[in-house]
């Protein structure tokens, strides 16, 4: 979407729960093997004991509007996208969010569009900060849990692991007012997001099975292999890298063009893609970068695997946040969002000019709880 001008991302964050699943324990008890290891590169994922992913979104949300310094009750949508189950069968968990945030004057709207999640719930917060002004705070949030007996984070997919965790940032279409006691190296510009979709590739999660009464009747647990496996025996091995081959560079270069940026712009510090894993990314994304622009490609998911519909929010709290990603004062950073559908969104931020430089970009502030907020 034009977006006529910047909005401003007034704070991201992510939380991730503290318990964690190594890929060596993987190994060990024989979901995975070792050559499973090195394709996807990832080293641990987060992992729920207890926590629905609803509750990880109100802790997430939280503490976004705790670093804008957002009065909650000032929030006038709320948007929360997701890609597995939440907790209920017949429910709305934004509602739930916006209710333990404390935004109870917000409009609470659910958003599922498989793992481009965040960034559609994004682009709807956008367009809502644009068409009406006296929204105020638009939140958005996502969060996942990926776990037994529905969903087997290891085994699930194709070289791609899944972590739980849930994300959220705060949007404004007027740069906030910077509060002494907040930080003021949250605050980024939002120059522009486009999305784009490829309505056939909806196979790939479909397969040939029949369409069914209830959930997980083709089999007891979510099996995102059998279906992968049916696309590819339809359609070839290749098909998909060519797609995506051909849609990425194009939203990229529509993003960039929007937000007045040239690809080879010295302030372009990178491109931060979807957490998918190396085999993935090296297989199909990079290359797409690459035929856009020289700026480096980044996979920033070792440490979380696969955030489901989180990834968008959990990059841009990276760019926000204290540690080596944060962006200095003009820089520019692209990020990247795919999910099922197959739709592919792309966001490029700025780090305003008049923002305080930082001489600690070098530290890892990461945590189990908390990465890059």
């Amino acid at each position: 979407m034009k977006l006529d001008g910047p909005l401003y991302l007034s704070a991201a964050a992510t939380w991730l729960p503290a318990t964690v699943e190594t890929p060596d324990e993987a190994v060990r008890a024989g979901r995975l093997k070792p050559e499973d290891v090195a394709a996807t590169g990832y080293r641990r994922l987060p992992v729920s004991r207890t926590e629905a992913a609803p509750e990880m979104a109100v802790r997430a949300a939280r503490r976004a509007l705790e670093l804008a310094g957002d009065d909650p009750r000032d929030v006038g949508l709320l948007a929360h996208a997701w890609t597995y189950h939440q907790g209920h069968d017949f429910w709305s968990p934004a509602h739930y969010i916006a209710h333990g945030a404390g935004a109870l004057d917000a409009v609470p709207v659910g958003v599922q569009q498989m793992c481009n999640g965040g960034a559609a719930a994004l682009e709807l917060a956008a367009a809502r900060l644009r068409a009406d002004p006296a929204t105020g705070a638009a939140v958005v949030t996502t969060a996942d849990r990926f776990c037994a007996p529905g969903f087997d984070r290891w085994r699930g997919d194709y070289g791609l692991w899944y972590g739980d965790g849930a994300t959220a940032a705060v949007l404004r279409a007027t740069a906030p007012e910077q509060d002494p006691e907040q930080d003021p190296e949250q605050t980024l510009e939002l120059l522009s997001l486009v999305t784009a979709a490829a309505p056939a590739m909806e196979t790939m999660h479909r397969g040939r099975d029949t369409f069914s009464p209830a959930p997980r009747e083709h089999s007891p647990v979510v099996d995102i292999r059998r279906t992968k496996k049916a696309f590819l025996e339809d359609n070839g091995k290749e098909h998909f890298a060519k797609v995506v081959q051909q849609r990425v560079p194009s939203v990229i270069r529509a993003a960039l063009y929007d937000a007045g940026v040239s690809p080879d712009d010295p302030a372009l510090r990178g491109v931060l893609l979807p957490r998918l894993g190396h085999t993935a990314l090296s297989a199909a994304y990079t290359p797409a970068v690459a035929l856009v622009t020289s700026a480096p490609a980044w996979d920033v998911g070792h440490d979380t695997g696969h955030l489901g519909a989180g990834d968008i929010l959990a990059n841009l709290a990276l760019l926000a946040g204290p540690g080596r990603w944060r962006l200095s004062p003009g820089e520019v950073a692209v990020v990247l969002s795919a999910g099922g559908g197959f739709t592919w969104s792309c966001a490029v931020v700025r780090r305003p000019v008049g923002a305080p430089a930082d001489d600690a970009r070098n530290s890892d502030s990461s945590s189990d709880r908390k990465e890059g907020a």
